[in-house]
């Protein structure tokens, strides 16, 4: 007799293959999402459930997708597919950025190389066309991630429809009050000649000229300076190339300060910096007054190049941090020097122009740049006389984040939108408190930028944008009239953004339309500022501004992005969506960081330490990348390379082992329950059934690496470590029929299922590969399958049944056992427990509890040949099966005998009819 012809081995053609091949299986999988349309079939068979609305933030199209873009998208899907699980109706409409400059600057890159100048028509078109392409680019690389979404029709923020929107938007602000122009000194980039707002800046590590410089008095307006010659003060600064610019001096009114005496000279300084200044400026001194800064108010001192007065101004920001107490100020290249030139009456000089090249406002330095005013700057003071000293400094400075290039303070004619007016900032703040923040360190980081940010700038300088639909009289004066900006709004819908640029006001107007009495009109030739653009997502997309299928109630459930995102995207979609609202658009709020490489440095092509996610999709597979994107704390930075994704890799076949092994003793099964499951099988099922309110909790609060943790323990702990191996001699060596093999196929069915169900948000494409091979009735695919969460009832029955303290009781005594063997196995040289004999000597009621199972079962459990049990002191030893060894199921046990000259346990020879 062939015996292993009886025995019911798993079927490797039925269950799912050992080897994963899933950068092969995994774009096969995809096509049939696609064919079947499954992402319109799961919001059409959800229609009537409670909505979950992941608003998506918009990526940059410039280029195509890399790892930081890519879990992002794949945290969002994980949150996607788990509220799909949950039964909610999930839509999700993706989006993407398409105007500013990262695509003007790469487009513009490509004329260059052509040695070509584009005239405005061309050059947009050329931006448009360059968008369009990334766009599916990405599309099909964030597909490949298994994300489900409106891929056909995403949000682009270039469409005519969301231009028209942009437009819209900006015309409620300004119905509202909330829309301004002004002159101001703004962050500004020369190299790319535009201005900036506060969320488009990074610090970083700089090192500036840092000079101090003495202004000698001309006139003492409160006689503090009577008997003294030659009096100066001191100010510092490290930024040379503003002196030009300077028209105060500002002094803290409250704060003490000294005339001290160096020699025949006098310098005012702030009595607490005194001793540092002069000991860096190498001078002795004697202190000959002390007086309060606001006896300087008025005080007129000489600019230390030219022959223009500096006035002495009060000012509270006057720190005694660093530098003297005093401070240089100009107008035209400072909020807080702006502010305080508006109080005295000063002017705003910004004798700087869009490239940072000097102005010949700016005299003998005209055609300067600002940075080499280090150089020519500080040669003429030090010819002057009036350098005491010039040093380098390191210190945190800010720089456009596109570009990474330092930028400047510069004062010129910009839109802005009010943060005061209308109480906007405490709106804001107010809703800071209604909104979830994940992790709660977001909490604290959004509430001070929007405490503290200054009016926002949405002004650009730039060709690639939305025209800010603005026109102008004769006079001046900015139109800013409802009508006109539909007008513009309506021309936009039709044309596109385009049309602003090529139509004259007449041709975009109502015909005979007039304002403050004209008819003739200039328009705005700056662009909005693209966290405008984003900014207004939620109103265009949610609000149902562009397309009415988009349309969703407000605020959204969820907004997901990068931790730079509280001064990005989450800050300026508050200030619109509270602006326009009246509330925050979004109840929930995550964030993740970024990626760096193993050594937790920046990933850069310089350092060739860049992972890039569609060559780990071509090899290893998406699911392999997104069981890495579950393992990792995503609220910090996280490192990721070669040995982290083998890692991962490992992890997967781990899980897709078990799924095989589960699915491979189904091959002959009707999932039909039998009448009477054994324990351990119950045991199992209700495991099973903790695990998913388990993972269902983890994946609600947005914890997937703790979903993920639990998925791996139940199955290496639970299945690998104890039922699997617990069941594999009566799954292979039982009648093919018997009830105890269909109860342990039952269980297998049941905990397969619901492991498929838990695993589906993060392992999509193998779960739905494994999924549909299951025996039995089954929906189109995985997803739409929902959690089976036990109820809360059934959860503490389970909780508290007597099966589970049953089995955890048994689960320690074996554990002891485990421990034993370990010990004996060192010294006894034996491999395994199949033909060792274990004897446990347990306390009566231990020893009473162990007989209540059956002895074959706890040696399978045990690991072992045999158990014997015995009253005692409690103790554990080990010896050699005595016992023959059943040729069939290969155990060594007490009723192996020979029958037709075979070896064979009692089950055996029924399993074979002997």
């Amino acid at each position: 007799m062939d015996l292993k012809a009886t025995l019911n081995l798993p079927d490797p053609s039925f269950t799912i293959p050992m080897k994963a091949d899933l950068a092969i299986r995994e774009p096969e999988i995809l096509a049939k999402w696609k064919a079947a349309s499954i992402y319109h079939r799961l919001q059409d068979e959800r229609r009537d459930a409670p909505p979950f609305v992941l608003h998506d933030g918009p990526p940059y199209t410039n280029s195509a997708i890399h790892l930081g873009t890519a879990m992002n998208k794949i945290l969002k899907d994980f949150v996607l597919k788990s509220r799909v699980m949950m039964g909610y109706r999930v839509p999700y409409v993706p989006g993407y950025d398409n105007h500013g400059l990262p695509i003007e600057q790469a487009v513009m890159k490509k004329f260059a190389e052509r040695k070509e100048k584009p005239e405005l028509p061309t050059l947009r078109q050329a931006c448009r066309d360059h968008a369009s392409e990334y766009i599916k680019i990405q599309t099909e690389q964030f597909e490949r991630l298994g994300v489900f979404g409106l891929w056909e029709k995403p949000y682009r923020t270039m469409d005519f429809r969301f231009e028209a929107a942009i437009v819209r938007v900006f015309g409620k602000l300004v119905s509202l009050g909330q829309v301004y122009r002004g002159l101001k000194p703004v962050m500004w980039s020369p190299t790319s000649r535009t201005a900036l707002a506060d969320t488009e800046i990074v610090y970083d590590d700089h090192v500036s000229k840092s000079i101090f410089v003495r202004f000698p008095l001309i006139d003492d307006h409160n006689g503090w300076s009577k008997g003294l010659d030659n009096v100066y003060t001191i100010i510092w600064t490290t930024t040379p190339w503003t002196i030009p610019a300077n028209l105060g001096v500002a002094f803290h009114p409250a704060l003490d300060y000294v005339i001290a005496k160096v020699g025949s000279d006098h310098y005012v300084v702030q009595e607490d910096l005194a001793p540092s200044v002069f000991q860096k400026l190498g001078l002795q001194y004697e202190v000959v007054r002390t007086l309060l800064g606001a006896s300087f108010e008025f005080s007129k001192f000489k600019h230390p190049i030219f022959e223009r007065e500096s006035l002495g101004v009060l000012a509270t920001y006057v720190t005694t941090e660093d530098g003297t107490g005093v401070v240089h100020t100009a107008p035209g290249h400072g909020r807080e020097d702006f502010v305080t030139g508006a109080k005295y009456g000063l002017p705003v000089l910004c004798p700087v122009n869009e490239s940072g090249y000097l102005t010949e406002e700016a005299g003998e330095f005209a055609g300067v740049k600002y940075t080499d005013c280090d150089t020519v700057v500080v040669d003429r003071l030090r010819e002057m006389g009036a350098l005491l000293l010039v040093e380098d400094y390191h210190h945190q400075y800010p720089h456009a984040e596109r570009d990474g290039k330092p930028v400047i303070f510069r004062a010129t004619e910009q839109w802005f939108v009010s943060m005061e007016d209308n109480g906007l900032r405490a709106q804001m703040l107010d809703q800071v408190e209604q909104v979830q923040w994940v992790p709660e360190s977001g909490y604290s980081r959004i509430k001070g930028m929007l405490g503290g940010r200054p009016d926002w700038c949405i002004s650009r300088q730039r060709p690639w944008g939305v025209g800010i639909p603005v026109f102008y009289t004769t006079k001046g004066t900015p139109v800013l009239d409802p009508v006109a900006i539909e007008a513009v709004a309506t021309l936009i819908e039709r044309e596109g953004s385009d049309a602003w640029y090529s139509k004259d006001p007449s041709e975009i107007l109502p015909e005979g339309y007039t304002f403050d009495g004209e008819t003739a009109f200039t328009k705005e030739t700056d662009v909005f500022d693209v966290w405008f653009d984003s900014g207004s997502t939620s109103i265009a997309v949610l609000g149902g501004d562009v397309y009415p299928e988009w349309k969703e109630a407000l605020p959204a459930d969820l907004y997901l992005e990068g931790s730079d995102q509280h001064r990005g995207w989450f800050n300026v979609s508050m200030v619109i969506g509270t602006a326009v609202n009246g509330s925050a658009p979004y109840k929930a709020v995550v964030t993740h960081g970024f990626v760096t490489d193993e050594q937790g440095r920046k990933m850069s092509k310089r350092l060739g330490n860049v992972i890039d996610p569609n060559e780990v999709c071509a090899s290893l597979g998406a699911d392999v990348l997104r069981y890495w994107c579950a393992s990792v704390n995503y609220a910090d930075d996280v490192p990721c390379g070669p040995e982290l994704l083998k890692v991962s890799g490992e992890g997967y076949r781990t899980l897709r082992n078990t799924l095989r092994f589960l699915l491979g003793n189904l091959y002959d099964f009707e999932p039909v329950r039998p009448g009477q499951l054994q324990e351990l099988d119950e045991w199992i099922i209700e495991q099973a059934e903790l695990l998913v309110a388990d993972v269902k909790d983890a994946y609600e609060a947005y914890e997937f690496k703790k979903a993920l943790s639990a998925i791996n323990e139940f199955c290496i702990k639970q299945l690998s470590a104890v039922y699997l191996d617990a069941i594999k001699d009566r799954m292979y060596c039982d009648g093919a029929d018997w009830p105890s093999r269909r109860s342990g196929q039952w269980a297998c069915y049941v905990v397969l299922r619901q492991l498929l169900t838990v695993i589906a948000p993060i392992l999509p494409f193998t779960a739905e590969e494994t999924y549909v091979r299951v025996p039995g009735s089954r929906l189109d695919s995985i997803f739409c399958e929902t959690f089976g969460v036990p109820s809360a009832e059934r959860l503490s029955q389970i909780e508290a049944s007597p099966l589970q303290v049953r089995y955890a009781t048994l689960l320690e005594i074996r554990a002891e056992v485990f421990a034993g063997f370990e010990e004996w196995k060192k010294v006894n040289e034996a491999k395994n427990g199949q033909a060792v004999v274990a004897h446990l000597t347990l306390d009566a009621d231990s020893a009473n509890f162990l007989r209540t199972f059956e002895l074959t079962e706890i040696a399978n459990l045990f690991k072992m040949s045999w158990v014997e049990i015995s009253e005692g002191a409690a103790s554990v030893a080990f010896s050699p099966s005595p016992y023959l060894q059943c040729e069939r199921s290969k155990l060594f046990r007490p009723d192996v005998a020979e029958v037709g000259g075979m070896m064979l346990t009692e089950r055996d020879r029924r399993a074979v009819g002997l």
